[in-house]
């Protein structure tokens, strides 16, 4: 796969705004680990390469243990999420793919609680962010780094 273009350098003033709405995000108060959460989860449903290398790293940098990051592909299987993080992940689904679920009211009653109103409404907008940057890094073809290959030991 080769990139098509630099979408941050073709439009500067759009890769701005969705910076700028990456950043209330960043601030708005939600959980860091919700907020990886939901990068990494929508990012793999949306088939983004680079957010999810990204992303993984990111969740494994603040801390995040490997079996959580790992698991996130097949959470509905997987014990290590718990009740407030189920209830995030089916949210993130319904949401990113929301042509086809049209945000059921399961789902939305199992946010509902265990998040506020306005906590709700920062998570939906953290959902909306990261499917904004993986449209546009699939759309344009957008390349993750290759890490080093590791040395046996």
């Amino acid at each position: 796969m080769q990139a098509r273009f630099n979408f941050g350098k073709a439009a500067p003033d759009a890769y701005k705004a969705v910076a700028a709405l990456e950043q209330y995000v960043q601030e708005s108060g939600l959980d860091k680990r919700f907020i990886h959460l939901i990068k990494l989860r929508a990012s793999q449903i949306n088939g983004c390469a680079y957010c999810v290398d990204m992303h993984s790293k990111e969740a494994r940098h603040h801390g995040l243990s490997e079996q959580w990051i790992n698991l996130m592909c097949v959470w509905r299987e997987s014990p290590v999420y718990d009740a407030r993080e189920r209830a995030l992940l089916a949210w993130v689904d319904a949401v990113t793919k929301i042509a086809e679920t049209g945000a059921p009211d399961a789902d939305y009653e199992a946010l509902k609680a265990h998040f506020s109103e306005e906590e709700m409404t920062k998570i939906t907008v953290a959902i909306g962010t990261i499917n904004i940057w993986n449209r546009l890094a699939v759309g344009f073809r957008s390349q993750h780094p290759i890490d080093a290959p590791l040395k046996a030991a």
